[in-house]
């Protein structure tokens, strides 16, 4: 993934800011504790082990899904995937009907050097053991051409398949195939405008919403069924390299995963649940938590979003007059 002014970016946040993270709930949020996951790029909740998060790291790792236990952080299980070789840039992760796990190799540094990408599909495992399992690879390509993405998305009722590439004037929603096919490219074509420079993206349980998160914020739109509808602004916690967003299972929360070392994994209500509906696109709301943490601490969050958006304000205007000059 590109990272350079990502990077700057939670370096002012930590650096200048020098503002707490944003709080959890209470009901979820956690830190990832395995030493081998330094760039967790992506997140599901896992339907048959409550409380088990599916991630992994977004390159040079290996062909390999970690199960974080939310309780304590800790890896209780790791999969390594056989009959798909070795993965180029795997930057998302999506569970499909009958607990099917897709993993999204659609990162592409370079902006379209790839020809095609791949999706693996596997069995989610019935027991929490280290183990090997084998999957399906799928080629993937796009009708207007190699792009970079990291968001991936399968729809929880038909089970068909959706990658939103990342562009930082804003992507496209690219819908795949009715069924993928294991033999020949499948062709993933652009359906509807998704206004962020997205980084990752997650549908309600219940095939309502879709939600998808950048680096500074996030949008929400309703899902009928790929026919997206923008809704509004999402809460998206202040971290250093946003990258994962995932439901959790009851469809309440929205549990939001950074890369680096002992990354914490934050806890937002999601839209539509106590306390969670999405901002306007009229309102104030932005990327920072809403402010159910308390007075003080929400203040502060606040004036470091503004601060945040500034500094990248700065950044991707001198970004441009590089480009320009």
């Amino acid at each position: 993934m590109r990272r350079p002014f990502a990077l700057l970016a939670g370096a002012l946040l930590v650096g200048v800011c020098a503002l707490p993270a944003a709080a959890d709930d209470g009901g979820g949020g956690f830190t990832i504790k395995d030493p081998r996951i330094t760039e967790s790029s992506g997140l599901a909740a896992s339907r048959l082990h409550p409380g088990i998060y599916w991630t992994h790291n977004d390159s040079d790792d290996g062909p390999y899904l970690y199960a974080v236990d939310s309780s304590t952080g800790k890896t209780v299980a790791r999969v390594t995937l056989s009959g798909v070789g070795r993965p180029r840039d795997v930057e998302a992760i999506s569970i499909g009907p009958g607990n099917e796990i897709y993993v999204g190799d659609i990162g592409d540094n370079l902006g379209g050097k790839w020809p095609y990408v791949w999706i693996y599909r596997l069995p989610e495992p019935k027991k929490l053991v280290d183990q090997t399992i084998r999957a399906t690879q799928y080629v993937v390509k796009y009708a207007d051409g190699p792009r970079n993405a990291e968001s991936l998305v399968v729809d929880p009722k038909t089970g068909r398949t959706y990658i939103i590439d990342k562009n930082e004037d804003g992507g496209h929603l690219y819908e795949g195939p009715a069924e993928l096919s294991s033999s020949g490219a499948n062709i993933f074509r652009p359906v509807a405008a998704v206004d962020l420079w997205a980084t990752d993206a997650a549908i309600s349980p219940d095939d309502r919403r879709l939600v998808v998160r950048g680096y500074f914020g996030g949008i929400t739109y309703t899902w009928n069924g790929g026919k997206i509808k923008r809704e509004g602004r999402l809460n998206v916690p202040l971290q250093q390299q946003g990258e994962s967003v995932t439901y959790s299972t009851d469809g309440g929360r929205l549990l939001f995963g950074s890369e680096g070392s002992d990354s914490p994994v934050q806890v937002e209500d999601a839209p539509g649940a106590k306390g969670g509906d999405a901002k306007s696109p009229s309102s104030g709301g932005g990327s920072a938590s809403s402010d159910s943490g308390g007075g003080t601490t929400a203040g502060n969050l606040k004036v470091g979003a503004l601060a945040v958006a500034a500094a990248a304000a700065v950044i991707f205007g001198f970004r441009r007059l590089l480009r320009r000059n």
